[in-house]
């Protein structure tokens, strides 16, 4: 007769309140456990290729405090369902990707003139 072992989950299970997440195999972590650290990491925004070479060509710089009223711009747009932002800070427009947390492009004063932005779904004043 089979018996049952009260160690094993079963999938689709949840584990009963109180106890913390299992480790799926030996030094594995969970799912739940990697989504959290995933979900912790999310806040920082990621510059693309394109963005680090127009902020280098236009000479712009960041402050930590600059990135943090960036990271609250996307943080407004994604509250609002924004895919595609354009982040208005002092002198400077970045197009972000909300949905990737990643900006796409930085332009200076100097290179606003005449530019039109497309493909954004929202603007952001920070």
């Amino acid at each position: 007769m089979n018996e049952i072992n009260p160690n094993i989950i079963n999938p689709g299970v949840a584990a009963p309140k109180g106890e913390a997440p299992k480790k799926t195999t030996a030094g594995a972590l969970s799912f739940g456990q990697v989504l959290e650290a995933n979900l912790q990491k999310s806040g920082e925004l990621k510059f693309s290729a394109h963005a680090q070479q127009r902020i280098s060509d236009r000479n712009i710089q960041l402050s930590q405090s600059d990135l943090s009223r960036l990271e609250q711009g996307v943080a407004q747009a994604a509250a609002k369902g924004s895919r595609e932002s354009l982040v208005l800070k002092d002198n400077l427009a970045f197009v972000i990707s909300v949905k990737n947390n990643t900006v796409i492009t930085a332009v200076d004063a100097n290179s606003m003139k005449g530019n039109i932005f497309t493909n954004i779904d929202s603007a952001v004043i920070v």
